[in-house]
């Protein structure tokens, strides 16, 4: 059997190697999460660099594309300059006029001595005057001379051809292709285009106002100077816009000069204001119309090389379909989807590498709305409730996988429970309790609510679960230090993290459990679960009101009565911040009376039995003074940690605090 050979070509990005997967997308997020960013500028930050996964399946960075877009786009304005848009017209016409001088000067010559001398004179004395009066501006020499006479048929000729060739180009301006499929532009297609023009300002206005515009009728009356028109009447109005952009854009591009140009040499060869009037009043309506898209720009052209006008024409199409492309990408950053045409176009402009990076991103995004991670908004792409667990999660595997065996005398929690060691009562199931069924107690209550006959249904209420030998609630208010020196040295991603990662304990082990987040800087203030998240460091400002923050958390723990209460307070710093009735004062070094103010509400802390655990990030003098204040009044536990450790501090012994009473 013949080797089968194998081609092989240079990789182009455009074979398809796959994305990278999601879930170490989630978690390079998460990572920046926990790092103080919020998470849609994650998410723009992914997108924007890219990202590479452990099997080496690329993400594509969408700046690399936008870049490469921008480079195009620059490269065309640097080529090409606009200002002689009509530089061979007004050469064609020189030679017109030219040949037309020739032709008359001869006809004098072969006129000469003749009997019709005189006649011939007068006759071409008085065209070479009217050709000798044209005024020197193009425009104004075509209006002349649509009544002028030629006497040599061919520069008559010449000059038809010439103004044809204007109201085609004028034509091809307004409507796309329609200069194309007119052969030639007289009085009778005027007429015709003048009469297409009001039917569809009719049909338009027709749209506008909610009514059966008429579509299908127009294209059956018109529908052959449009052979590729779409189907429905939105694309359609879609290419007028375009297409009015595009000559917008080329108009604003012009220099002054050029512009009037440019306007006075085709209302000279149209040559009708009627005409006029309605391209008028048709730019008005399609500028009334809801998807007018975005407005159109004006290019620095910077080039040496002259384009004509339908090349000009051309290349505001080219400019204008990168600006959209662009814009799609951007959108994109925001988890948009980009069009299939857009994606097209970039293929074109780009390669099929940039188009197939692009996909990618979507399918991507795609996956993680599948999964129930991000959803849609009127912001772009957002966390859903779901997302925002499994932040969490990532938060909390991290912590406990740093923890051996025997590290801090715990072990791993490795499955959902509820830490406690099971009785032998059994109770009726109510929400949040572990599900260790007794399964013969369940059958039973079936038994008994159904009759004792067959056929045995169950219901919720028939649940019978194992009594643990201890039930104790525990409701706690996560204090977390939220003043400019976190972030300064670096302590907020640890802190943020372990509050992710309790947070995420509590919810999926300890669900009868009550988590509060207070954040304290100068003001305390709470920390909703949404908002967890999505805490950034342009929260940060100075001072330490621990005085405010254990004010709130009494507040929050006062509807709950029973169980555990407790506050878990996390800083790097003493107190340098109290209230003076609805103001914060801020010193530093701290007065005496910020010290006074925050240890009172720690003895009312502790009149309520509310047990305060101190979490500290720093050891200076001043911090270890207070301290000893706060355990010495509440009897309360105090750590100095390391911010690499201090998940794993505040987790084991928020697990170990639920195994002991009220």
């Amino acid at each position: 059997m013949a080797p089968q050979l194998q081609r092989y070509s240079r990789w182009d990005g455009s074979q398809d190697g796959g994305y990278p997967d999601i879930e170490e997308v989630f978690s390079r997020l998460a990572e920046d999460v926990f790092h103080g960013w919020d998470f849609e500028s994650a998410l723009r930050r992914l997108l924007s660099q890219g990202f590479k996964d452990s099997r080496g399946r690329r993400l594509p960075g969408l700046d690399r594309t936008l870049a490469e877009l921008r480079r195009q786009r620059q490269q065309r304005l640097e080529r090409h300059n606009l200002e002689n848009l009509f530089q061979g017209l007004e050469e064609r016409l020189d030679r017109i006029l030219a040949r037309e001088r020739t032709t008359l000067h001869d006809r004098l010559d072969q006129a000469a001595g003749k009997e019709a001398e005189h006649l011939v004179q007068t006759m071409v004395q008085s065209r070479l005057q009217q050709l000798a009066s044209l005024q020197p501006e193009p425009a104004s020499a075509i209006s002349s001379l649509q009544d002028y006479e030629f006497l040599d048929q061919q520069a008559g000729r010449d000059f038809r051809e010439l103004v044809e060739e204007l109201r085609r180009q004028f034509a091809e301006a307004q409507f796309q292709h329609l200069g194309q499929n007119l052969q030639q532009i007289g009085p009778e297609q005027m007429a015709q285009m003048r009469q297409m023009v009001q039917d569809l300002n009719e049909m338009l206005e027709r749209h506008l106002s909610g009514e059966e515009p008429g579509y299908r009728q127009f294209m059956d009356s018109w529908g052959e100077l449009f052979p590729d028109h779409p189907d429905t009447i939105e694309e359609f109005l879609d290419q007028l816009r375009r297409r009015m952009a595009e000559m917008d854009s080329l108009l604003r591009s012009l220099s002054p000069e050029s512009r009037r140009q440019m306007q006075e040499l085709f209302s000279a060869a149209m040559a009708d204001p009627a005409l006029q009037a309605q391209l008028d009043q048709l730019a008005r309506l399609l500028s009334r119309e809801p998807r007018a898209g975005a407005p159109s720009s004006a290019y620095p052209f910077s080039g040496g090389e002259d384009l004509d006008f339908p090349a000009a024409l051309e290349l505001m199409g080219e400019l204008r379909r990168l600006e959209e492309v662009e814009r799609g990408l951007r959108q994109a950053y925001r988890g948009e989807p980009v069009a299939p045409d857009l994606l097209e176009q970039m293929a074109e402009f780009l390669g099929p590498g940039a188009a197939q990076g692009a996909a990618s991103v979507q399918a991507m995004l795609a996956k993680m709305e599948e999964a129930g991670q991000l959803q849609g908004s009127e912001q772009g792409l957002e966390l859903t409730a779901r997302g925002v667990r499994r932040i969490g999660q990532k938060a909390l595997g991290d912590v406990f996988k740093h923890l051996g065996q025997d590290r801090l005398g715990n072990h791993s929690l490795g499955r959902v429970g509820s830490g406690t060691d099971p009785g032998d009562e059994t109770k009726p199931y109510e929400f949040g309790d572990p599900f260790r069924l007794d399964v013969q107690q369940t059958l039973m209550n079936a038994l008994r609510r159904g009759g004792g006959g067959p056929p045995l249904g169950l219901t919720e209420g028939d649940f019978e679960v194992v009594r643990s030998d201890r039930t104790v609630q525990s409701s706690t208010v996560l204090m977390l230090d939220m003043s400019r020196s976190m972030p300064l040295r670096g302590y907020f991603y640890a802190a943020k993290k372990m509050a992710l990662a309790l947070d995420s304990l509590i919810r999926t082990q300890f669900p009868r459990d009550s988590l509060y987040v207070v954040g304290f800087s100068d003001y305390a203030r709470e920390v909703g679960p949404g908002e967890l998240a999505r805490l950034s460091y342009s929260e940060y400002v100075y001072g330490t009101n621990m005085q405010h923050g254990l004010m709130l958390a009494q507040h929050l723990l006062s509807r709950h009565r029973g169980g555990n209460r407790q506050i878990v307070i996390v800083s790097d710093g003493e107190p340098t911040a109290h209230m003076e009735g609805a103001q914060a004062v801020f010193c530093y070094p701290p007065m005496p009376e910020t010290f006074e103010k925050t240890l009172l509400e720690v003895r009312r802390c502790t009149k309520e039995r509310i047990v305060i655990n101190t979490f500290m990030l720093e050891s200076n003098n001043y911090l270890v003074q207070f301290v000893k204040q706060i355990t010495r009044l509440n009897r309360g536990r105090a750590f100095f940690v390391s911010p690499e450790r201090l998940g794993d501090y505040v987790l084991l012994d928020y697990v170990n605090s639920r195994q002991q009473g009220p």
